[in-house]
């Protein structure tokens, strides 16, 4: 056991919490006082001599006193009760002051109580009342009893008001420039903004006014600043008033909401933050810390996943479960989901070292009794990951390693080739030959119709773990989904580094479009899907609506607090190879059915000859690095029919209404 003389910042905490405590009783004791002494002084008109008929005597010492020891103690025990000296006087509020009133009342009631049993004690004692024993000639006038209590209540409720007001208005020192903000929202969360903004200890803004829809509060005040007009107003609002920061404190507004603010302002450079539900937030208290900046996932929102975790659960808790591309951003996200749901071990395979021994650092840190296993392999080495399934026997294989760069690819083929099909053969052969319950290929909506070698290569990657149905107990399930926000590489990281460096932000089409999803519900998604298919399934994720990559690049340079074309340019640099304009979700023969889950889809694929694409495959991988690029696109047409390198646009209007109409029905 540690000695806290040993260790005097263990024992600071304690000694400062009874110090504290000490002090609270020693206040409020001095606050009874101060009550029952204005209760006398105004139930006497402040004449400290009394005259009676017999004599005069001084009510302080013969009235007040021997009462106030009465009353303080019972006052004090009361409070104590009814856990008074615990609140923070710092943050006081209503509920606060309510409290105030009940414990007053008890103890006044109490008080008196104890004050007639006493007198009625006192009686059948001596045989006589206390009028006849007591230093004056009359009991203390009955309107003390109730000037005690209002005294009592108004001190304390005082006091704690004025401990609030002090770190709300005297305390703070405001900046020498102080920024210029607006709240969106007069209702609880923008009230609970303004007050965290005032009871900060150096003021960083000054509050300007309110923006609020709700036609009874505009033009009124909260807290001394005015509700300027509508959240429509925004615009003209920010302009006229100079602002610098948007507070957002609409907690229920929708992302196509705030992104009709962020639009409003474009041009204005103001920045914008945003905050969480009042009711997220313990006992309805906003710190300021929780308020943080409007990032693209605001704008582009969707609705949070709602898992069945206890299916989920069922296929995860107490299991063997192996991640591959486990240092990744699908693959490390994977790695979190999973953790949470208690598998028996979590086995990560990762070619990258660095990302490998970050995933594995902080799942050893937020999982302590975790069982992590860590390995460096090449998913392509079939002798390693032949020894890794044999010595781990894994009973779920989540398969997520794999190149996505499309123009990257392009350019290297043959490495799309040894690792998107080559690895997942030699992963998925792996899954058969040591038993493997399910294994989930994670694929891409490029695989449809695909353009691209990256695309092409998934697509070839499905269609072969598709085959493998029914050769062992292992069922094989694949799930595709769009572009993830934030993944190492993509478009979001992107522009956020070149707005860093002052522009230029490079799209390559004005017409470019994309679907979009965060890393948590993808992986969310890639969980619950897995969970669902009995083998061959092939299940597409609910990608939303598409987005134009320019529309993205001009709400990510306004979120910046900068102005698209005048402070950052944007510039059009042209398609890359392998690139749509528009992603698809439909391939020719292929349709699509509903889930039990919402969010998920099930495509109808048609049936593939599985001797053609295993012959192909043979010969794809066996010439990985001697095929030229021509000849490797030439094998992979011939197993995949709709794969049109060539074709300069296969994404057309049409195709994306459809994408659109099937991916919100």
């Amino acid at each position: 056991m540690i000695d806290p003389a040993d260790n005097p910042h263990e024992a600071m905490p304690g000694v400062v919490i009874r110090y504290r405590t000490a002090l609270v009783v020693a206040v409020h004791a001095a606050l009874f006082a101060l009550a029952l002494l204005a209760a006398f002084l105004l139930a006497y008109n402040f004449h400290w001599v009394v005259r009676s008929a017999e004599e005069k005597y001084v009510w302080f010492n013969d009235l007040y006193l021997p009462l106030l020891a009465l009353a303080l103690p019972l006052k004090l025990w009361v409070f104590q009760w009814t856990r008074q000296y615990r609140g923070s006087w710092r943050y006081v509020g209503l509920r606060d002051l309510f409290g105030v009133i009940s414990a007053s009342l008890a103890g006044t009631f109490l008080f008196l109580t104890a004050y007639f049993v006493l007198e009625n004690v006192w009686q059948a004692a001596t045989g006589r009342t206390l009028i006849d024993t007591w230093p004056g000639p009359n009991l203390p006038q009955s309107s003390v009893f109730s000037l005690d209590l209002a005294a009592t209540i108004a001190l304390v409720s005082a006091a704690k008001i004025l401990v609030r007001f002090y770190y709300e208005d005297i305390q703070p020192q405001r900046a020498v420039n102080p920024r210029r903000a607006l709240i969106c929202g007069a209702g609880d969360a923008g009230e609970a903004v303004l007050r965290e903004l005032l009871r900060m200890r150096r003021e960083r803004y000054l509050c300007v006014g309110f923006l609020d829809d709700d036609a009874p509060q505009l033009h009124g005040r909260i807290h001394d600043v005015e509700i300027l007009g509508r959240t429509s107003q925004i615009g003209e609002i920010c302009k006229k008033f100079e602002i610098e920061e948007v507070l957002i404190a609409l907690p229920k507004a929708t992302p196509k909401q705030i992104r009709a603010l962020v639009g409003q302002c474009e041009g204005t450079g103001v920045l914008f933050r945003t905050m969480p539900a009042v009711s997220d937030v313990i006992e309805g208290r906003v710190q300021v810390s929780r308020i943080r900046n409007v990032d693209i996932a605001d704008l582009l929102g969707r609705e949070p996943v709602e898992l069945d975790t206890e299916q989920i659960g069922r296929q995860l808790r107490g299991k063997r479960v192996l991640v591959t591309g486990a240092g990744g951003s699908i693959g490390s996200e994977m790695c979190r989901q999973i953790a949470a749901f208690g598998p028996k071990r979590l086995i990560l395979i990762e070619q990258a070292e660095n990302n490998l021994f970050e995933i594995d650092r902080e799942l050893r840190a937020a999982h302590a009794a975790l069982d992590v296993v860590p390995y460096v392999a090449d998913i392509t080495d079939r002798a390693r990951v032949g020894a890794i399934f044999d010595q781990e026997r894994p009973t779920a294989v989540f398969h997520a390693a794999a190149h996505k760069h499309v123009p990257m690819m392009e350019i290297n083929p043959g490495e799309a080739v040894k690792n998107n099909i080559g690895g997942t053969i030699v992963v998925a052969d792996a899954c058969l030959a040591t038993g493997v319950e399910k294994m989930v290929m994670i694929s891409t909506d490029k695989a449809v119709n695909p353009t691209s070698i990256m695309g092409c290569t998934k697509r070839v990657a499905e269609m072969y773990v598709q085959g493998l149905t029914g050769d062992g107990v292992t069922q094989f399930v694949t799930v595709r989904f769009g572009n993830v926000l934030g993944s190492s590489g993509s478009v979001v990281p992107i522009f956020q580094e070149q707005i860093a460096r002052g522009g230029p932000v490079t799209v390559t089409h004005p017409d470019m479009t994309r679907f979009f999803m965060t890393i948590p519900e993808a992986a969310q998604l890639v969980l619950q899907a897995g969970t669902m298919g009995k083998g061959g399934e092939i299940y597409m994720l609910h990608m939303g609506e598409p987005v134009r990559i320019v529309e993205l690049a001009r709400d990510m340079i306004t979120l910046s607090g900068l102005r698209p074309e005048i402070d950052i340019e944007i510039v059009f640099c042209g398609k890359r190879p392998g690139e749509k304009l528009f992603e698809e979700l439909l391939s020719v023969g292929e349709d699509i059915g509903d889930t039990s889950h919402p969010k998920i889809m099930i495509w109808k694929h048609r049936p593939e000859d599985r001797e053609a694409v295993h012959g192909g495959v043979e010969r794809l991988t066996a010439m990985a690095d001697t095929f030229t690029s021509g000849q490797i696109q030439a094998e992979l047409k011939s197993i995949v029919p709709e794969y049109s390198p060539d074709v300069e646009e296969r994404g057309d209007p049409a195709q994306q209404r459809l994408a659109t109409s099937v991916s919100t029905a």
